[in-house]
């Protein structure tokens, strides 16, 4: 893999260090966990700038200079220490924000009090992303004192909901930033014992989309059988977005191929909780598929529920829907194919009108290099077998953005989650064998990275 630049004692010593700074790690995990950080505007706001400056004063204890900025959204935290004259600089990211816990009859523990059950600690952000945050404290607990490179800290406040003031604050406060390396802390290993580099990301648009027939509500057995309601045409075109095997119809959408790694249709139903008897769709391997190729998701409709509905043919109806892109589509491209594709399948005349209500781009690394090899190097140290490269059929907009700002810097997507950490729904949790794991190899790609020749 890679010429070592720690010897076997250096290794032993650092995971050591990282073993016995665990306990206080954990605390400091739970305190954090315990702000209920919502970010979303419906949510009191004052809990995000207590995790702010929670999240500042961790860092400030460290003998970082820190800051808090606000650049028209939620707080972030900027901090940074020196290393040794002519060292690199790495920046570390993660989030302090969180997702809604939902309704807490769906939690088995209250969603902010951290809770361990079977080796995982359970509550909302346990896992995404203050994990990402103690896992970057802890790889300078471990080098108190000695910092082998220069370390930027950056704790954004909003990821959870579109991060709208990054471009901003990457305009604004980018030279604080500036590093040869940036390890985003916001994602995913490959299974419980196997690391994993995130090197795919897919993109996303998401569109709302209203039909409407009627000026008004009308009778559905005086009028019905002539007069379209605005939920005919609805239903048919949202079938329209797949073709007969599951496939996103949409003309234009780029795939792509992914990594040829293990993983079959057994494993697929256990992680995603696929009922029995309920086909997988799509074609080509589950990896491109939940990988690399695109999506169509209906996540919303607005129409009268079925408790509250009459026998009335609905004047409008509006639906949200969430495509997820190949890593390399632009969204603006892909943007313009979902309206071609609204125009063309829109049946019976129906008036349509679509908006874009977000977009973010993908990302793909090209993940070779000295500070790459030293990364695969650090997860081999700290779990003992190579580590893979994956991809995630999520969306990390933010990724894309620091890969435009900073081009030269080596961008690491780690992260503290495992298949079953459960984030942004009920019961997210943190496996606390494998977050262990996660800290002793941040710590030990400090050191790889000072190490380096230059």
């Amino acid at each position: 893999m890679t010429d070592d630049v720690l010897t076997a004692d250096q290794i032993a010593d650092l995971k050591s260090t990282v073993a016995g700074l665990m306990p206080g790690i954990r605390a400091d995990l739970e305190a954090l966990t315990r702000i209920p950080s919502i970010s979303l505007d419906a949510f009191d706001q004052a809990h995000v700038e207590a995790s702010a400056e929670a999240t500042a004063e961790l860092l400030r204890a460290e003998g970082l200079d820190v800051e808090i900025v606000r650049e028209g959204g939620r707080p972030a935290v900027i901090g940074h220490i020196d290393g040794p004259a002519g060292a690199p600089t790495v920046m570390l990211y993660a989030h302090h924000d969180v997702q809604p816990t939902g309704s807490d009859d769906l939690w088995d523990s209250p969603p902010f009090e951290p809770t361990e059950r079977d080796g995982r600690l359970y509550g909302r952000g346990a896992a995404d992303d203050k994990a990402g945050i103690m896992a970057h404290l802890a790889a300078l607990r471990a080098h108190r004192g000695s910092l082998p490179v220069g370390v930027t800290v950056f704790v954004e406040g909003e990821e959870e909901i579109g991060s709208d003031s990054l471009p901003t604050i990457l305009e604004r406060h980018g030279e604080k930033l500036r590093a040869d390396a940036i390890v985003l802390a916001d994602s995913t290993n490959w299974a419980i014992g196997e690391p994993a580099l995130t090197t795919t990301l897919r993109g996303l648009i998401r569109v709302v989309i209203t039909v409407t027939t009627l000026d008004h509500g009308i009778h559905s057995g005086m009028f019905g059988g002539a007069v379209p309601d605005a939920m005919m045409p609805m239903v048919r075109l949202l079938a329209s977005l797949h073709d007969d095997s599951g496939d996103v119809a949409i003309e234009g959408l780029r795939s792509g191929v992914a990594s040829d790694l293990d993983y079959d249709e057994a494993r697929l139903r256990e992680e995603s909780g696929l009922l029995d008897g309920v086909d997988v769709v799509g074609t080509g391997s589950l990896l491109t598929r939940i990988w690399n190729k695109p999506t169509a998701t209906v996540i919303g409709i607005d129409a009268p529920s079925v408790a509250t509905s009459s026998n009335t043919l609905v004047p409008s109806v509006s639906a949200k829907v969430s495509i997820r892109l190949a890593p390399d589509e632009d969204p603006q491209e892909a943007w313009a194919a979902v309206q071609a594709h609204i125009a063309k399948h829109t049946p019976w005349g129906a008036k349509v009108e679509v908006h874009l209500d977000d977009q973010g781009a993908g990302f793909a690394a090209d993940a070779r290099g000295p500070v790459y090899d030293q990364a695969r190097a650090a997860f081999t140290d700290a779990w003992g077998v190579e580590p893979v490269d994956i991809g995630v059929g999520g969306s990390i907009p933010f990724v894309a953005a620091f890969a435009e700002r900073f081009p030269e810097a080596a961008i690491l997507v780690t992260g503290v989650e495992d298949p079953d950490a459960r984030a942004h729904g009920a019961n997210e949790s943190l496996h606390l064998g494998e977050f262990q794991r996660v800290c002793e190899a941040e710590a030990l790609l400090l050191a790889r990275v000072g190490a380096l020749p230059r």
